[in-house]
């Protein structure tokens, strides 16, 4: 991660293609990249993940954990997904979450909770939870994305076959823990996606 100012990015495509999220200043939060994005939502949006060859975004709801600005969730939600929860738990990067959920009228469509990703004590939130769709994107090289995806599975969160993707640096390896089953992994410049499924 490198310093930055405040700025913006943007939704990919979908419903609200082009408008612009807010990023807050400084390196502690680090959104997906408008490419990295692309990327990633057009291998979900392909169908591959599915029974059917359905896309995955489809109906989803989602879990966006380390949430930061809510880039991925709200990306989804653009594309299809009907639901999502955001799990962030810095007080600055949820206050610009809760902006660009705002700035989008996405309130009825989603909850922000101030919670630890790799330590969730929340139970899931119905009709918002569990999810059939998640993303993780801690920092890079923390180790907590394994952390999160047990503890999320342990108490519920996730529906037997959910499609699971964590995003790590290019040069991280990630071990998922029991009961994931790995089915790709993507790099895209210093971006690395495992995708994973939630086994029954």
């Amino acid at each position: 991660m490198t310093g930055k100012p405040a700025g913006t990015i943007r939704i990919v495509a979908g419903k609200w293609r082009g408008r612009k999220l807010a990023v807050p200043d400084g390196d502690a939060t680090r959104p997906t990249g408008e490419r990295q994005r692309k990327a990633l939502f057009d291998i979900l949006g392909h169908g591959r993940f599915a029974p059917g060859g359905i896309s995955c975004l489809t109906g989803a709801s989602v879990l966006d954990a380390f949430a930061g600005t809510g880039a991925l969730g709200l990306e989804a939600l653009s594309r299809g997904a009907v639901r999502c929860v955001f799990v962030e738990n810095s007080a600055p990067a949820r206050r610009t979450l809760e902006a660009n959920i705002r700035s989008l009228g996405a309130g009825p469509e989603t909850r922000a909770l101030a919670m630890d990703s790799a330590r969730p004590t929340a139970p899931p939130l119905a009709p918002f939870a569990p999810a059939t769709l998640v993303f993780l994107d801690p920092p890079y090289r923390s180790g907590l994305a394994a952390t999160a995806l047990a503890e999320f599975a342990a108490r519920g969160w996730l529906v037997p076959g959910a499609v699971c993707v964590v995003e790590l640096a290019q040069d991280e390896t990630f071990a998922a823990p029991a009961g994931f089953a790995a089915v790709d992994t993507r790099d895209y410049g210093k971006t690395r996606f495992a995708f994973f499924v939630r086994e029954t």
